[in-house]
């Protein structure tokens, strides 16, 4: 079986490339396996410098790297060369923080020198998805790398290319042979992969669905989970907000990446009483995008990564406005070839409609106007998902204590959410579980072993 990359753009093949025999895929375990052995064993401040030397071949190939993603999942240009600027960044971040989060915790107790310390799990299985084929790979494997992990990894199957450049990545930083192994197989191999003795544990970014059946097969083998799933992440914006900041904060927050992230906002909660001057504004700026050739310097929104997510998000569109939400702008597949969907606003969006109930992995963002804080946090809680959430308004003490009240990983005021190596990433509720980043993430894929030590005697 063969597997055959595509320019979302254009509709053309890229490149085909061949699933990997049962030997290859015996040949990386062995590898990851034996190199994890020894890598284990390496000084914390040698497997930092290796990190660093990971950002600065990440910086080196930008250019290339960037026209890669662009070319195989159809993200904007300047997008995925900033998407290779923050691996880079978040390399180094761990780089100069590894030794601090994985430091041995004393513990006061009166035994004589007990502490708490981080002993690496092992090989970790990657399983990644398309939409963002480097960061996502990335914000695992460098905290990983630096707790003495090493990692196999299984990318999303419309980027082999990057998978491969990915693997090449490691071997030029100059890391041992095997450390970072990718494996180029069907979905339905990824069960038998997990049952090998080798692989410790699993890491899964993807849909809440996959999530699932890998949850299932990892905790039938009891081994360690991470996963970051699906998201429904609202917008809200209080009567007291700045509505021009919020407005435009809200493109980016919906648009970016063509919509297709996990952390893109899909619901806008707006306060009545500010619904007419918020859609004006958003929607203002939204008819300013420019949608074209994702190589284009210029362009701000490319295509959909492929033909079934465009005609998934144009079905959901189609649903809600059966429904009685009210278009106001988009909402149509473009003409030519590329899976092109314009940037798409319904407003009037009532919480049972599919643009409300369902994650949109695209550019359609759905209004739902509401009489008051109250309610907007009753709708923001009232999904399956719970990933991230924006919260405007211009009372912070107040937004303090509502972002206590909202169901999510994470909750940004006054900004759109985002990713940081600094703090924790991931989710609850069908947004799966475990944190990546932050000194939380790199401590998931460790054994947080007690060591107490008695009196001499």
């Amino acid at each position: 079986m063969t597997l055959v990359s595509t320019n979302p753009a254009t509709e053309r093949p890229l490149q085909r490339y061949e699933l990997h025999s049962c030997a290859e895929i015996e040949n990386r375990l062995a590898q990851a396996a034996t190199a994890q052995l020894a890598w284990a064993q390496v000084d914390i401040e040698q497997r930092c410098g290796a990190l660093r030397r990971i950002a600065d071949v990440l910086r080196q190939k930008r250019a290339a790297y960037a026209l890669l993603i662009t070319r195989e999942m159809g993200k904007p240009i300047t997008e995925a060369e900033s998407e290779i600027e923050k691996c880079a960044a978040t390399c180094e971040f761990y780089a100069s923080q590894a030794p601090v989060f994985l430091a041995d915790l004393p513990v006061s107790t009166s035994a004589a020198d007990s502490r708490v310390v981080f002993d690496p799990l092992g090989v970790v299985l990657a399983v990644m998805p398309w939409n963002y084929p480097f960061w996502q790979f990335i914000r695992f494997a460098a905290p990983a790398l630096a707790a003495g992990n090493d990692a196999i990894l299984k990318h999303a199957n419309n980027v082999p290319g990057c998978a491969l450049a990915l693997e090449q990545l490691f071997v030029e930083a100059g890391l041992p042979d095997g450390l970072i192994g990718t494996v180029l197989i069907d979905a339905s191999q990824v069960a038998a992969l997990l049952a090998d003795e080798r692989i410790a544990a699993v890491t899964l970014t993807g849909s809440t669905a996959v999530g699932k059946l890998v949850a299932a097969q990892a905790g039938a083998l009891m081994k360690k989970q991470v996963l970051e799933l699906g998201g429904s992440d609202p917008f809200i914006v209080l009567a007291d907000a700045d509505i021009e900041a919020a407005a435009a904060a809200a493109v980016k927050a919906r648009f970016s990446n063509t919509g297709q992230s996990c952390i893109s906002s899909k619901r806008f909660i707006i306060e009545q009483s500010v619904a007419d001057r918020f859609v004006e504004a958003f929607v203002r700026r939204v008819e300013t995008l420019k949608v074209g050739d994702p190589e284009a310097p210029d362009t701000q929104m490319g295509p959909l990564a492929r033909a079934s997510l465009r005609a998934d998000i144009h079905a959901q569109v189609t649903r809600s406005i059966e429904a009685g939400a009210k278009l106001l702008t988009g909402g149509q597949p473009l003409p030519g070839p590329g899976f092109f969907y314009p940037p798409t606003v319904l407003d009037h969006v009532t919480p049972a409609m599919a643009a409300a109930t369902e994650e949109t992995f695209g550019p359609a963002a759905a209004v739902i106007r509401v009489e008051d804080a109250r309610q907007a946090i009753e709708i923001a809680n009232a999904t399956e998902f719970g990933l991230g959430a924006a919260l405007w308004t211009s009372d912070l003490e107040r937004a303090s204590a509502l972002a206590r009240q909202i169901q999510a990983g994470a909750v940004f005021i006054n900004a759109l959410v985002a990713s940081d190596a600094r703090v924790p990433f991931g989710g609850i509720k069908q947004s799966g579980y475990g944190r990546e980043l932050g000194d939380f993430g790199i401590r998931e894929f460790t054994n947080i072993k007690t060591v107490w030590q008695g009196p001499n005697h």
